[in-house]
Parts: C-alpha cells; sequence; structure tokens
C-alpha cells in the first residue's frame, strides 16, 4: 500500500522492486552532473583555486578525473556510461553541451548559472522524467555576459541571459528530453525541440554518449569502447561495451541522423602547446566537427570512448517542432526499439507518474498547489547525481599524472584532515549547477520531502553521511567539499525523525541504525564545540554564512570567545530530537531508557547555561529587549552581547518536545531520573520541564517558558522586523538604516539586506541579512506546533505583533506555512511572488515554477541559486501536510515495552534517588 492507505501504484511497485532486489530500478538516472568543471574535487592546484584550475573554457578541451557533465543527462549510478543532449544552434562559437555561468570572481553575487532549464518531472525510480532546456537561436553572449557582470557592484542586479536581448521576441528553441524506462536496463529517451521565434532557424540535435575517462589515471588501464553498427533501415546504432556494465546499445530512430566518434581524452595540444595528444581524437573532436566543420578529430574507424548522434535542420519553422528519438537498452531485448512500442512506454509510464502523484499529493491541493509540488518533487528528484570523491587519492594524486603541489598537502590545506572520506555515491545535491556538491544539512533537509516519494533513498542519504567513509574518525559529519571541517547545524537527528514519521512509523531499524552513528556526532560536538564543559557552544558560521557583525568562523576579534546563541540553541534541539527517537526505540527495547534520561539530563544542562554562564554571569537572554544573542567573552572577563535581532535569536524556539506520560510508567529510570531532579535540581525542572494539562504529556520540555515564548514571538511576529508578507525574515527589517556596535577597539556594522547580498562575506552569492530561507521557517513551523500541543489553545498572541488579534500557535504555524507557500501561488494579477526578476511574464515562462535559494525579504522574488530545488523543495512537503499532522509523533504503545529487570540505576549525584512519583 502507498501511504495514506491508497493502492500500491506501479511506481510503488517499482520502489518496491529496487528495495528487495528483485528489479534494479535505481540503476539509470539523472545521475550525470549539471557542472563538473571549477569544483573541488577537480583541483589540483598549489593554491586551491578551483574555479580557475578548471575553468568553463577549458571543460570542452579536458577529460575530468573524478565525474563528468552535460545538459538533461542520464548515467549508470557508477557515473560510467553518460547520455547527455547536445545542440548547435548555427550560430554559437561552441557545441551547447554543458550549462554555462560565472565563477565566484567573475559574477558581482558570486557564481551564478546563466542558462534557463527546468525539471518537468520526475519519478523516484526515473520510470519517467522530463526536462526542459531553453536554447537561443542567436550567438551565446559567453564574453557580453562576463564582461557585464565585472563592471557591476554588489548594489546592482546580476546581469542575466534574458538581459542581454538574444530570447528578445522568443527567439528561443525549448528542448524537451523526456526519459522513459521500458524496463530497468531499457530506456526510451525523446529530444522534442520547438521553435518558440518568429522566424524560422536552424537547429542541430547532438546527443551524446560516453564514458568517463577511468584509464587515463594510471589505477586503472581497462578502456571501454563505442563503436558503430549497423541500424534498421539506414539509421545509426552503437554499442557501449565496458568491463563492469557489460554491453549496451544505443539504437536511434531517424535515418538521416549520422554517428560521429571520437575519445574522452584531454586535447593536450590545444590546451597547453603539447606536442602531441594521447590519442589523435580527443575530446572535442566532435565540436569541431559539429561547429567548425573540422573533421580532423573524428575517429575514421566509427569507435572510441565518446560518440554522437547528428541530427541537422536547416530551418525549423516557427511553432513547428522537431524530434529525435534513442533508446538505451541491454541487447537481448528483441522487440522493435520503436514504433507502437516506443509510444506505449512514454504514455504509459507519464499515466503511472500522474497516479503515483495523485497518491503522494493530497486530494485537498488545488491544482496550483498539485503543480507546484509536482515540479519541486521533479527538482529534488532531477538533483541526485553521482558524486565521486577519494580524498586521500586526490591528496596523493595518480600514479599516471605528474605528482600534484606539495602545498595541497601542508597542515591546514583543504580536507587534509578528511583523508578517511570516500564517497562514489548518488547524493543529492543542493542545487546542480551552482552546488554541485552534497551539503550535509542542505541534504537533511532534502530528505524530509523525499520522504514523500523515496522514503528509501531518504533514509539511505541520512545514513551514507553517517557511515565510516563519510563520517570522520572523530564523530563530525562532512560539511561540503570546499571544507568538510566547516560545521553546520546538527539537523541529522531532527530529519531522521521526520523522514521515519512520514514513512509511517515503522522502520526502527533505521532508527537504531541512524541514532548509533549520530551518538558519535553528538560526543563530537560536546569535545570539540564545547571545549571548557559550560554547556554553551561556539560554531563558526553554523551554515547562515553573514548573518553575524562579523564571520563567526575566521573573524571572531582577537582575545574574545564567542559564546554563540544559535550553537546552543542547536545543541539543544539536536538533544531533544535524539531523545525523540531513544523513547521510540525504548518502545521495543526499555535498555535505550538510559540514554533518554541521559539526554534529559544534557538539555537541563543546556537550558541553564542559556540562563547564565561561567563567573561573567552573562545571560544570552536579554529581557530589556525579548531575545536572545550572542556573546562575547574576552579573557579579562569583560562580556558583551551582540544586539543583532537575526534567526540567531529565533533559534531557542526549536527546542521543545513533549515528554509522554506513558514513557515515565515503561521506563522505570526516566520516572527515576525525572524524581531525582525534582528533589534535588529543582530549578532545572522549574525551567525546562513546565507541566501541561493534556492527558497523554508528562511534560513539555522546552528552552522559553510562556512568558519569554510571548516576548520572542513579538518581535518575530512583527512586520517591521522580522515577519514578512512570505515568511520569516532572517534579520530584522529594522536595520534599514543600518546597525552598529563599538566590541573592544572595533566598530562593527550591520544593515537590512532584504535582496541579493552587498558584502562579499561566504563569496557573497547567499544572503543571510533579510532574505527568507525556506528550511529555518519549516523548522520554525514545526516547533510552533509542538509548543501548541503542550501549551494548548489558551496560549495566545498577537498575529501580526501590534493588531490586536489574538491567535493560538497552531494558527500562528498555519499563517506562517500559508505565507511560504503563498511564495509559488500565482497571483490575481500575475506571476507568484517567487518569480525571478529576469524570467518573463508570458506562459512560456509562468509556467515553470523556479525554487530559488531565498528569497527577497520584503516581495519574495526569488534569489540566489536558481534551482535550489534542494531545501527549497520543503515547499512539497508543507503542501503534503497542510495541517502539520506529520509533525507529530506516533500515538504511545499499546502496551509498555517489555522491561529488563536491570539492578537499579546509580543515582546521578552522591545521594540516593528517591522512588519514581506516582504519575498524575
Amino acid at each position: 500500500m502507498a501511504r495514506g492507505g491508497r493502492d500500491e501504484t506501479a511506481e510503488h511497485q517499482r520502489l518496491r522492486a529496487a528495495r528487495e532486489g528483485s528489479a534494479d530500478w535505481r540503476l539509470w538516472g539523472p545521475y550525470l552532473p549539471a557542472r563538473q568543471w571549477g569544483t573541488v574535487r577537480e583541483d589540483y592546484s598549489a593554491d586551491g583555486d578551483a574555479w580557475a584550475y578548471l575553468p568553463f573554457d577549458h571543460a570542452h578541451l579536458r577529460a575530468y578525473r573524478w565525474g563528468e557533465d552535460g545538459i538533461a543527462g542520464l548515467s549508470d549510478s557508477h557515473g560510467f556510461l553518460n547520455l547527455g543532449l547536445a545542440a548547435w544552434n548555427g550560430a554559437d562559437d561552441r557545441l551547447k553541451e554543458r550549462l554555462f555561468g560565472l565563477t565566484n570572481p567573475q559574477g558581482n553575487h558570486g557564481e551564478d548559472a546563466k542558462e534557463y532549464w527546468w525539471h518537468l518531472d520526475a519519478t523516484p525510480t526515473h520510470s519517467y522524467a522530463q526536462a526542459l532546456y531553453r536554447y537561443p537561436q542567436r550567438a551565446f553572449p559567453y564574453a557580453g555576459l562576463v564582461a557585464e557582470n565585472a563592471s557591476r557592484g554588489r548594489d546592482l542586479a546580476e546581469f542575466e541571459l534574458s538581459d542581454t536581448g538574444v530570447l528578445d521576441d522568443n527567439r528561443f528553441f525549448d528542448i524537451t528530453v523526456t526519459h522513459a524506462k521500458a524496463a530497468p536496463d531499457d530506456i526510451c529517451v525523446e529530444i522534442v525541440a520547438t521553435n518558440h521565434g518568429p522566424d524560422p532557424a536552424p537547429l542541430h540535435l547532438v546527443p551524446q554518449l560516453w564514458f568517463r575517462n577511468t584509464w587515463a589515471w594510471g589505477r586503472d588501464d581497462r578502456t571501454p569502447s563505442i563503436r558503430l553498427l549497423p541500424g534498421k533501415d539506414g539509421a545509426p546504432t552503437l554499442e557501449a561495451t565496458h568491463a563492469f556494465l557489460g554491453t549496451l546499445t544505443l539504437h536511434v530512430e531517424d535515418a538521416e541522423a549520422r554517428a560521429l566518434f571520437c575519445d574522452n581524452e584531454t586535447n593536450d595540444v590545444a590546451l597547453y602547446g603539447s606536442p602531441s595528444n594521447r590519442t589523435p581524437w580527443p575530446k572535442d573532436g566532435i565540436d569541431r566537427a559539429v561547429v567548425h566543420g573540422d573533421t580532423s578529430g573524428l575517429n575514421p574507424d566509427h569507435t572510441g570512448t565518446k560518440a554522437a548522434i547528428v541530427r541537422s535542420w536547416d530551418a525549423v519553422p516557427p511553432g513547428e517542432s522537431v524530434r529525435l528519438r534513442l533508446r538505451l537498452r541491454r541487447p537481448d531485448h528483441d522487440d522493435e526499439p520503436f514504433g507502437d512500442g516506443f509510444d506505449a512506454v512514454l504514455a504509459g509510464r507519464r499515466a503511472e507518474a500522474d497516479t503515483f502523484y495523485d497518491a503522494v499529493i493530497p486530494a485537498s491541493a488545488d491544482d496550483a498547489d498539485r503543480h507546484v509540488a509536482r515540479r519541486a518533487f521533479a527538482g529534488l528528484l532531477w538533483g541526485r547525481k553521482h558524486y565521486r570523491y577519494s580524498v586521500r587519492d586526490w591528496l596523493a594524486g595518480d600514479p599516471g599524472q605528474p605528482p600534484p603541489a606539495a602545498e595541497r598537502t601542508a597542515p591546514g590545506a583543504r580536507n587534509t584532515a578528511w583523508r578517511s572520506l570516500a564517497l562514489a555515491d548518488v547524493i543529492s545535491m543542493p542545487d546542480e549547477w551552482e552546488y554541485p556538491w552534497f551539503a550535509t544539512w542542505d541534504l537533511a533537509f532534502h530528505c524530509v520531502t523525499l520522504a514523500h516519494v523515496d522514503p528509501d533513498f531518504a533514509k539511505d542519504q541520512l545514513l551514507l553521511l553517517t557511515r565510516e567513509w563519510a563520517q570522520g574518525p572523530d564523530g563530525a559529519l562532512p560539511a561540503y567539499e570546499w571544507a568538510f571541517g566547516d560545521v553546520n547545524p546538527p539537523v541529522h537527528a531532527w530529519a531522521a525523525w521526520q523522514v521515519y514519521v512520514i514513512d509511517g512509523a515503522h522502520d526502527h531499524a533505521f532508527l537504531v541504525r541512524i541514532l548509533d552513528k549520530l551518538l558519535l556526532n553528538y560526543a563530537w560536538w560536546q569535545n570539540r564545540k564545547d571545549p571548557d564543559g559550560s554547556n554553551l557552544y561556539a560554531g563558526g558560521f553554523l551554515g547562515m554564512d553573514n548573518i553575524g557583525l562579523f564571520d563567526r568562523s575566521r573573524d571572531v576579534p582577537a582575545g574574545w570567545r564567542l559564546e554563540q546563541s544559535d550553537a546552543t540553541a542547536w545543541m539543544a534541539f539536536n538533544t531533544l530530537s535524539l531523545m525523540r527517537i531513544a523513547l521510540e526505540l525504548s518502545r521495543r527495547d526499555d535498555a535505550y531508557g538510559d540514554l533518554v534520561t541521559t539526554f534529559l539530563e544534557r538539555f537541563c544542562g543546556i537550558a541553564e547555561a542559556m540562563e547564565s554562564f561561567g563567573s561573567q554571569g552573562i545571560s544570552l537572554w536579554n529581557d530589556d529587549e525579548g531575545f536572545f544573542y550572542d556573546a562575547l567573552v574576552c579573557d579579562t572577563g569583560e562580556t558583551v552581547q551582540l544586539r543583532v535581532r537575526s534567526l540567531v535569536g529565533l533559534l531557542p524556539l526549536l527546542a521543545v518536545d513533549l515528554l509522554p506520560k506513558w514513557a515515565t510508567t515503561a521506563l522505570p529510570t526516566l520516572g527515576t531520573h525525572l524524581s531525582w531532579l525534582q528533589t534535588n535540581r529543582p530549578e532545572l525542572m522549574n525551567a525546562v520541564a513546565g507541566t501541561t494539562d493534556r492527558p497523554d504529556v508528562h511534560r513539555l520540555l522546552r528552552l522559553l517558558d510562556p512568558t519569554r515564548l510571548s516576548r520572542l514571538l513579538e518581535v518575530m511576529l512583527d512586520e517591521g522586523q522580522l515577519l514578512s508578507p512570505h515568511g520569516v525574515r532572517s534579520l530584522s527589517a529594522a536595520y534599514r538604516d543600518g546597525f552598529s556596535q563599538h566590541v573592544g577597539d572595533r566598530d562593527l556594522g550591520i544593515r537590512y539586506d532584504p535582496g541579493e547580498s552587498t558584502t562579499g562575506l561566504f563569496g557573497g552569492n547567499s544572503n543571510w541579512r533579510g532574505p527568507v530561507w525556506m528550511p529555518v521557517n519549516v523548522l520554525l513551523i514545526s516547533a510552533l506546533r509542538r509548543h501548541a500541543q503542550g501549551l494548548g489553545d489558551d496560549f495566545t498572541v498577537e498575529l501580526p505583533h501590534g493588531s490586536g488579534q489574538h491567535v493560538t500557535l497552531t494558527e500562528v504555524a498555519d499563517e506562517l506555512q500559508r505565507r511560504l507557500v503563498s511564495l509559488f501561488r500565482p497571483r490575481p494579477d500575475g506571476p507568484p511572488p517567487s518569480h525571478p526578476r529576469d524570467q518573463g511574464a508570458g506562459p512560456l515562462w509562468t509556467e515553470h515554477p523556479t525554487f530559488s535559494e531565498y528569497f527577497h525579504g520584503d516581495t519574495g522574488r526569488g534569489l540566489g541559486a536558481s534551482h535550489q530545488t534542494g531545501w527549497t523543495a520543503l515547499v512539497a512537503h508543507l503542501i503534503c501536510s497542510p495541517d502539520g499532522r506529520l509533525h507529530a509523533p506516533p500515538p504511545p504503545p499499546a502496551s509498555p515495552p517489555p522491561a529488563s529487570p536491570p539492578a537499579a540505576p546509580p543515582a546521578p549525584a552522591s545521594s540516593t534517588p528517591p522512588p519514581a512519583p506516582e504519575e498524575n
């Protein structure tokens, strides 16, 4: 059965077959990355400048070491064989075979893709998927985009492709690529290009099939091959042979198509002026032949490791479409590759995708919300990419290549402390072009949305980053390839719980596995980020880049120590998330009760520390202003609160949970421990364990008592400060004219920037000084629902603050959820608020929602990475759980778990704990 009790769909059956191992429906998918150039793993430079070491202008000439890239691509899950779209409009100076964008130094707001493409549809097994690439009919303005953006300061908007005028009058082709699987090893591919311009225009469709270069590095010299076979009615057929994959055949329907061959090898002559190449037919041979008419780089024997199918049209009439069909399959399929059977596969898989999403998206969602959710799921599923990176091998260099510079292994050099990391997996990416590498906290949010459509993959992703080849030996989770040692917020446990609940709350083995590994990570936080044992934590930027008065990772004023409100709140939140998992596991094994009491005690300590810490006696809570702030502690004992109202100060709200009454009955150690705390440390119980009127809840665990919660929400729900029309801002709008504070011998300042960043902190390509960010808003909504469950409907706040309208916390959560989803809902007079500035207002643009990285703090306009369907896909999670029901824990057990009869647990102090109190 599918979730919600509906009949199991065909796609659910494929997912089950993949899980059980009866059919490998996951072998082929959208795993070809959109960008490999400019990544850390391809960088072998001495200075670590990945953008300069392998730039876009080298990508068509150099063989990649660790992966490949392409447009709307298909690949096996090991990244060996790739099939991607390429095209030529008769005007460009190169084949369009990969997406173009600016590097971080080139962009006035950091790296930025300068293309338009959308993910139209996808199922979890990639049984059906569609993507659209918008290709200009005029020459692509590569140099103009670089020059104009270089001339602009951070106070100006990015100069985008549509701003150049090349798309005026709709002078572009929309090229739609459809994948449909007839079987796990039989994929139908249809490429349809439509001329939306007013005049006939030439077009060459050049889909390419190639092997990742695994043979040039001195580690495995086995070389695969692609060769030409006779096709039906003169149409070319390609045969690809690989030592691991075996043999596959690419059939072509069109007899007017021709096949070209070269090798996926670097053109050393063109790049470096070398006297010769490893092969006479290097990587750019097809590009030279199609674009420049130079066939000297093509293998005349029609074989190689890279091949292309070329189909040309001299003039596609306006409004007309042209089509090219391919079929990649094992040679043992003996049915006709094209004709009625091909049509039936496309139509059948499309219908099955419709049925699948009918089972996933609630029937209560209207057509607009269903469209948004399905597109969000599509982008998230297309964002699964093959990621290969062995840090040890990368640092050492390859036997078949020159030895890398010694600077790369110097102490403190990039990722030298992460030699144990060795990944070769399909991983969910934050953005397939701008961030073509995993980020641990991004991925946790991806998994929450993925759980609605593919809970197996969601669980595997969370577990993957805790495996011994990813997680550090000290328990740290890798942040991202630019600096694996950076610290991301600890949201893994929260995400694991969400995935568990969305999946039906039945996979206890998953919780056991994830908890075991997250205990190591918890110890790392304790030992590394709370070095003095104060229960107050540092952590650096913690994913929220430039939110502070300074770079919190690297620019703390000399002689000062930073105590972070958000780092401490994150750990309180993480502690309760882990406690929730331990509680759930104690249903079947009461031995987990010991972990419950451990996490309860840790949470109490953190809560007390947030009140005041150490001999300085400073509180992170400012009672005059009703807000939490970071604090600087000087070596001399001086302390200063950094009084900036931002998401940092709201994060203590996240640390909340309900302790059910069944737990104190079923777990003797828990009842005993609570009794001991009540007798010996009553200040802890009064501070963090409020009582509740709910008959099924023993305690409401929270950092904020009702008074502080009310005061904090006054700021959060003030439309002049943090509440925007489309969610909670990252920085108070009260700082439109700036805010400054003197610390030591420095004057530090910050200003509300509702749009793109006007500072260069963290590369300047993201901004936490005003915009709305989807992930933290979703956490706030989830926490508000937990507070509401504990405090009940008698607790009300003004919404908006100052309006005189009092509502319950459930209603606050509902309104925030409505505001977030409204980012994507069309307005009566035009496109949705999130519609980017540079995209047109007509239906050719507005039918394609864009899931941007973040949103303007005043208008909701989409900003940053244009395909951040990763965590922004959380909008689909909100649409699929409109009343927050999926945030709730499972019901209590019908009967207490079988109890072990251990000896009485040791007291947490020297006194003997009294017996547990009876339930009230």
